[in-house]
C-alpha cells in the first residue's frame, strides 16, 4: 500500500493528475497516521473522469508538474512519499522554459518509486513475467516446437541469412539485440518523469526515453502500449518531429519495433512521412535499416519505397554484396520492384556470383519470385550450375526458393533437377508440408516426372495432412494430376487429400480457386468426389468464385462442368447454366484458335489436309471438347473410309462464293452486241447467258464435290434463291477422327507421357467415339523441311492407317 500525503499550498495548486489504480485501491481510506479529514481519497473528489485518452488527437497537455522529497524510506517496496508542491518551488528558481532535470537525485528517485505500477498507471504483470521467466528456450515445450517439422516461421526463417555475414548487422534490425533490460521501477520512473517534464523535454531525451522503455520486459509491453504515459510520449514525439536527427529518428523506429507497436497506430503514419522527406539525405546503411524495420513492424509503406527506389536507380552501383543481398530480401518482402532497378540489380548479382554462397542465392531466388521479377535464362543456368556443385550443403529452404525461381522462368536446367531428385527423396519426410507442396509444384511447373521423388512425397503426406492448408491441398493434387502420376499409395493418398478437402470447406469459401484446383488435379486422375462437384458447381459457390477471388475462373467452372457431363453419366448434382457455359466455350475457342491460328506447323498440316482430301469441307478446325482448351481437325469417313464432306461452314462459303460470281456480269462480245441491236428478250438473252458462262462449271464443281452440309448447304437456282438441302440425305460417320498436332509442353519433360489435361482429353475423346490421330511434333516439325509428296504421304498414312 502506498502512502500518499498531500499538503496544501497558497495560491493555486498543481499536482498529478490522480490515476484510475490508485483511484480503485485506496478510494475511501484515511491514510495511515494522519488524522486530517482533507487527506481522506474518495473517488468523487479525486476525479470523475478517470481515463486518459488513447490516440494523439484527444491527448490533452497536463497542467501539472511533479517534484519528490525523498523521505525516510523503510525499504518496503510497495510505500513512496509524495510531495506535491507549486511550480514556484523549483530550486534556484530556474526558468520554465529552459530544460529542467529531476529535482530529486536519480538514485533516491529510483528508491523511492519502487512501487506499484499503479501510480503510474502501469498495472505491470509481474505474475506474467515470472511465468514466461520460467519458458527458457531449452525448456520441453519450446523444444518440441523446434523438432516439429510443421513448425515454419514466414517472418524469422526468411531473414536467417542475415547471420552469414557480419555486415548485414549495419542494416538490419536484429529483434533479440535489445539495450540492457530495464526493470519495472525504472520504467515507471521514466514514465513519471515523462509526465513531470513534458515541456522541457529536448528530442534526444524523448527518443532516449523510447529506447529506454523498449527494454522492459516483453510481457510488459501491451500494458506501456495502452499507459497515458505512452501516449503522452507519442504526443511529444509528433510535436518534435520536425527536430529529430536521422539516427534519433531510427531509435525511435526501432523501439516501436522492439515494443510490437501495432502497423495500423497513427503514429507510423507521420514517421512515414518524416523519412519520405529524409531519404536523399540518408545512407544506403540507413535507408536499409528502415526499410527493414517497416518490415518487422509489419507495415506496407509504398510511399517510402517509392522514393528510396527512386534513389536507388542512382545509386545502385554503390551496392556493395551485402546491401544487394538485403534490399532483394526487402524488394521481395515489400512483393514488386521497378522492373528498371530489377534488371540493373541482376546485373550486379552477376558481377558477385562467384562470392555468394549457396543461402544467398536462396534469398536472391526468394526475393526475386515473391516479386513476380524474372532473372535471364543466364542467370538462372549461373545460380543452378553453383547449386549443382555443392547441393548436399544446401539448406531444403534455399532449394526450395531456387526451385520456385526455375519455376517461374520455365528454366529447364536438367543436371540440376538430376540432382535434385537424388537428394530430394531423403528430405522430403523432415520438410514441412509447404515446401513440400512447393518441391512438388516445382516438378509439374517444370514438367519432369521424377517417380522418386513423387512417391517419396505422396509416402509422407497421409500421415501429416492436417498440416495442409487448402493451398497447399490445391497445389499438391494439381501437380500429381498435371504429371499424369499415381503413387504406388494411391488409395491412401487420395483418400487422405479428399478427406481433408473436406475438413476445410471454410477456407475455401474464402479461397475458391484453390477448391477448383483440388477437383481439376483430381478429375485428371479420374477421382470425382461428387458431393464436392455438386458443392463447386452449386449457383452460390459460382457466384462466389466469380465475385470474390482475384482469379478469373470462368474457364476452370467450365472445364470441371463439361469433364463432369462427359466422365459421370450417372452425376445429378448441379451444372453450370447454359449461359454461363456458352460464354465459357466463347472464351476458350477464342483462346484456342488464336493460339493455333499462330502456328505455322498447324496452318501448313490444315491446308495439306484440306489438300489431300478433297477440299476445306472435309476438315473442320474446332473445338470438339470445348472445355478441353484446345481445338482439334475433324475428318470423318464413311462405310467406305472415304471422307464425308460435313464441314457445313465451308460448304456453305462455296455455295455463297459461286452465287456471289454468277451476278459479277458476262464479256461484250461482237455476239452479245448483235443479240441486242437485234432486240432479243430479255428471258432468251439471260438463259442463254447462264448456259454458257454458269451451267457447266457448276454441273462440274457439284459432281466432284457432293453437298452433303445439311440445312447449311445450299444449291442456287437459276433465280438466285438458296434452297437448303436435307439434313437425312448425309451418310452416318463411320470414323470421326480427331487429328492433333502435339507439342512438347503437352508431355513430360523429354517423354512421351502426356500431362493429365490432355490425357483427360484423349480419354473423353474415346468415350465420345473419336479416334485420336496424333502428328506429334517429333515426327511432323522435321517433316517440314522436306518436299511437299512426303508430308502428303505421312498425313494420309495417319489418316488412314488409324482406322485399319
Amino acid at each position: 500500500m502506498a502512502l500518499v500525503i498531500c499538503r496544501r499550498f497558497p495560491g493555486r495548486v498543481r499536482g498529478t493528475r490522480p490515476r484510475p489504480a490508485l483511484i480503485k485501491y485506496h478510494a475511501g481510506k484515511k491514510l495511515p497516521g494522519h488524522t486530517c479529514e482533507n487527506c481522506v481519497l474518495t473517488a468523487k473528489e479525486i476525479s470523475t473522469d478517470i481515463r486518459m485518452a488513447a490516440t494523439l488527437k484527444l491527448l490533452q497537455p497536463l497542467g501539472y508538474q511533479v517534484f519528490c522529497s525523498p523521505f525516510t524510506y523503510n525499504g518496503t517496496p510497495s510505500v513512496a512519499y509524495w510531495n506535491v508542491g507549486s511550480s514556484c518551488s523549483r530550486p534556484g528558481g530556474q526558468d520554465p522554459g529552459k530544460q529542467v532535470k529531476s529535482p530529486c537525485s536519480t538514485s533516491s528517485s529510483r528508491r523511492i518509486l519502487q512501487t506499484s505500477g499503479a501510480l503510474l498507471g502501469l498495472e505491470f504483470n509481474k505474475a506474467s513475467a515470472s511465468k514466461v521467466s520460467t519458458l527458457q528456450p531449452d525448456s520441453p515445450s519450446t523444444m518440441s516446437v523446434e523438432e516439429n517439422v510443421e513448425a515454419f516461421d514466414s517472418f524469422e526463417d526468411p531473414r536467417a541469412f542475415l547471420q552469414l555475414r557480419p555486415e548485414y548487422q549495419l542494416h538490419s534490425y536484429n529483434r533479440s539485440e535489445t539495450g540492457p533490460p530495464l526493470s519495472l521501477s525504472e520504467g515507471e520512473l521514466i514514465l513519471y518523469e515523462i509526465t513531470a517534464f513534458q515541456h522541457n523535454l529536448q528530442p534526444h531525451v524523448i527518443a532516449d526515453y523510447f529506447c529506454k522503455l523498449s527494454s522492459l520486459p516483453a510481457e510488459q509491453h501491451p500494458v506501456l502500449l495502452s499507459s497515458a504515459g505512452f501516449t503522452l510520449l507519442c504526443r511529444l514525439s509528433v510535436e518534435n518531429i520536425q527536430l529529430f536527427e536521422t539516427p534519433e529518428l531510427i531509435s525511435i523506429l526501432k523501439a516501436f519495433a522492439s515494443l510490437g507497436l501495432p502497423h495500423s497506430h497513427p503514429m507510423l503514419d507521420v514517421f512515414e512521412t518524416r523519412f519520405c522527406h529524409q531519404v536523399w539525405k540518408m545512407s544506403l546503411d540507413e535507408l536499409l535499416l528502415v526499410a527493414d524495420l517497416w518490415r518487422n513492424l509489419g507495415r506496407r509503406v509504398p510511399r517510402f519505397f517509392k522514393i528510396f527506389f527512386s534513389y536507388l536507380n542512382f545509386h545502385w552501383k554503390d551496392l556493395s554484396l551485402p546491401q544487394l543481398i538485403h534490399l532483394i530480401y526487402i524488394i521481395g518482402e515489400n512483393r514488386q520492384g521497378p522492373q528498371d532497378l530489377m534488371q540493373k540489380l541482376e546485373s550486379l548479382i552477376l558481377n558477385y556470383l562467384e562470392l555468394i554462397n549457396l543461402e544467398e542465392i536462396g534469398t536472391i531466388c526468394l526475393g526475386f519470385f515473391k516479386s513476380s521479377s524474372s532473372l535471364s535464362e543466364f542467370v538462372m543456368r549461373k545460380i543452378g550450375d553453383l547449386a549443382c556443385a555443392d547441393m548436399q550443403h544446401l539448406s531444403s529452404y534455399a532449394l526450395v526458393n531456387i526451385l520456385k525461381m526455375f519455376r517461374f522462368t520455365h528454366v529447364d536446367h536438367i543436371n540440376f533437377m538430376k540432382q535434385f531428385g537424388q537428394i530430394a527423396p531423403q528430405r522430403i519426410p523432415s520438410m514441412g508440408v509447404q515446401g513440400v507442396m512447393h518441391l512438388t509444384l516445382a516438378c509439374s511447373a517444370l514438367r519432369i516426372l521424377d517417380e522418386g521423388v513423387m512417391n517419396a512425397v505422396a509416402a509422407s503426406l497421409p500421415p501429416r495432412a492436417a498440416y495442409c492448408r487448402s493451398k497447399d491441398v490445391a497445389k499438391i493434387l494439381w501437380s500429381f494430376g498435371t504429371l499424369n502420376y499415381k503413387p504406388p499409395n494411391t488409395e491412401d493418398f487420395y483418400s487422405s487429400l479428399i478427406s481433408e478437402i473436406h475438413r476445410k470447406m471454410p477456407e475455401f469459401n474464402q479461397y475458391p480457386e484453390h477448391l477448383l484446383t483440388c477437383l481439376l488435379g483430381l478429375a485428371f486422375s479420374e477421382y470425382f468426389p461428387t458431393e464436392l462437384i455438386d458443392f463447386a458447381l452449386s449457383p452460390r459457390f459460382v457466384r462466389l468464385a466469380q465475385e470474390r477471388s482475384k482469379f478469373e475462373l470462368t474457364k476452370e467452372l467450365c472445364t470441371l462442368d463439361g469433364t463432369v457431363g462427359v466422365e459421370c453419366p450417372d452425376y445429378r448434382g448441379n451444372r453450370l447454366s447454359p449461359h454461363l457455359q456458352q460464354d465459357g466455350s466463347e472464351m476458350l475457342w477464342n483462346l484456342a484458335r488464336k493460339d493455333m491460328n499462330s502456328k505455322p506447323e498447324f496452318l501448313e498440316a490444315h491446308f495439306l489436309l484440306e489438300t489431300m482430301l478433297g477440299g476445306p469441307q472435309y476438315v473442320k478446325h474446332h473445338m470438339i471438347l470445348p472445355h478441353t482448351r484446345s481445338s482439334d481437325l475433324e475428318v470423318q469417313l464413311d462405310v467406305n473410309m472415304k471422307p464425308i464432306p460435313f464441314n457445313r461452314e465451308a460448304i456453305l462459303t462455296q455455295e455463297l462464293d459461286k452465287l456471289r460470281l454468277k451476278h459479277v456480269g458476262v464479256s461484250l462480245t461482237d455476239t452479245l452486241i448483235n443479240q441486242l441491236l437485234k432486240g432479243k428478250s430479255k428471258g432468251h438473252f439471260q438463259g442463254d447467258v447462264e448456259s454458257k458462262t454458269e451451267q457447266q462449271p457448276v454441273e462440274l464443281e457439284r459432281k466432284a464435290v457432293p453437298c452433303w452440309g445439311g440445312p447449311l448447304c445450299s444449291m442456287t437456282d437459276k433465280s438466285g434463291a438458296v434452297a437448303m438441302t436435307d439434313p437425312a440425305h448425309l451418310p452416318a460417320p463411320q470414323v470421326k477422327l480427331a487429328v492433333q498436332l502435339t507439342n512438347k509442353n503437352q508431355y513430360c519433360y523429354g517423354s512421351n507421357h502426356l500431362l493429365g489435361l490432355h490425357n483427360m482429353k484423349r480419354r473423353q475423346l474415346l468415350r465420345l467415339g473419336y479416334r485420336v490421330v496424333e502428328l506429334s511434333h517429333w515426327e511432323w516439325l522435321p517433316l517440314l523441311k522436306r518436299t511437299r509428296s512426303e508430308k502428303l504421304a505421312f498425313l494420309h498414312e495417319k489418316v488412314f492407317a488409324s482406322v485399319l
